[in-house]
Parts: C-alpha cells; sequence; structure tokens
C-alpha cells in the first residue's frame, strides 16, 4: 500500500475533522488530492504533529481531530504517546504511516524495519485503541472504525517507502495558518 492511496482512500471522511500532518510527503501528498481549510501541514516542527492534534483535541471536544504521522516523526517523540495516553481526548485518531524509513529527510531507515513495533508501542503506552494494517482495505476499515468508535485511536499504516517528487506544498505557511484557525474558530 502507499500513502498516497491510503490517503485517497479516506479523503472523503476528513470533512469534519481538523486535520493535522506531519511535515514532508504526507502534507504534499494530502495536499496534491485537494487542499481544505480545515487541513494544517505542520511545517519544521518533526515529532509534534500528535502534541498539536493532543492540544486541539482537548480544546474541541466536540471536533473530530486526525493526525496523519510518520514513524520517523513518532520516533523522535515517543513521549508523546504516552502523553496522548494520559488525556486519552475520544475525538483524536492519530495515524502513523510507517515506511520504515526517514524518505522525506533522505530515506535512512528507521527501527520500525528491524525491531520495533509501533502499534505495541502505542498501547504499551496505554493508548486503549491500536492497530496497524498493511491493505489499503484494512486501512479504510480501521480508520473507519476509529472515527465510530470515539475512542483514543492509534493506528499504524505499513506502507511503501515511496512518495512525492518534491516534499513541499504550495501553500503558504501563514496563509496555511490563517485558514485553520478560522476553520477552529467557527467549530
Amino acid at each position: 500500500m502507499t500513502r498516497l492511496d491510503a490517503l485517497r482512500a479516506v479523503y472523503d471522511q476528513l470533512d469534519e475533522c481538523a486535520v493535522v500532518t506531519i511535515m514532508g510527503a504526507v502534507a504534499a501528498e494530502l495536499q496534491s488530492i485537494g487542499h481544505r481549510p480545515n487541513f494544517f501541514y505542520l511545517q519544521h516542527a518533526m515529532g509534534l504533529a500528535s502534541s498539536l492534534g493532543l492540544g486541539i483535541a482537548l480544546s474541541k471536544p466536540a471536533v473530530p481531530v486526525v493526525v496523519f504521522d510518520g514513524d520517523g516523526s513518532v520516533l523522535m517523540n515517543l513521549g508523546g504517546l504516552s502523553t496522548l495516553a494520559r488525556y486519552r481526548p475520544k475525538n483524536l485518531v492519530h495515524v502513523v504511516f510507517d515506511n520504515e524509513s526517514l524518505l522525506s529527510v533522505g530515506g535512512f531507515p528507521t527501527v520500525t524495519g528491524t525491531c520495533t513495533r509501533l502499534a505495541e508501542v502505542a498501547a504499551a503506552a496505554g493508548v486503549p485503541r491500536t492497530a496497524c494494517v498493511s491493505t489499503v482495505d484494512d486501512f479504510t476499515r480501521e480508520f473507519a472504525a476509529a472515527r465510530k468508535a470515539a475512542e483514543l485511536t492509534t493506528l499504524v499504516a505499513k506502507v511503501e517507502a515511496v512518495g512525492p517528487a518534491a516534499f513541499v506544498t504550495d501553500l503558504g505557511l501563514l496563509e496555511n495558518r490563517f485558514q485553520f484557525q478560522r476553520y477552529l474558530q467557527t467549530r
């Protein structure tokens, strides 16, 4: 499964969600499908997408929040999983695209290719609902189930280590910030 195929499969379910992506391939690929004002592409803050998503989920409990993260980013801030588990927002789905590499910064391998299983790490940290999938059908099913469950979920999606030609978005950082802020103010 590619990350882009997974994103396309759930894109229509993101209308009413505050969506936060980590930098690089995830942001570029989601924007390539179509930008929406409820999408925030977190730049220059590797490892902190789940932290931003947590803050939004806690401050806006009626708003479903989806974080699209990467394995390299999660590994840079493993404590984020414990913090998510500590607060357990029922409106947060944390998707981790695990391509076993730091694709956006050179393609260096991560430990998820050899020994670290992020869904198990999240469960051990106390995240109440976790899953690991490797097909688009399983991803689509688990994503919909996570949204319906209304329980903090970390969904690890094993994806191929392929990405876009460029790891940037064509939306200005400030423009994205103000669009997203206005979206949140209406919720």
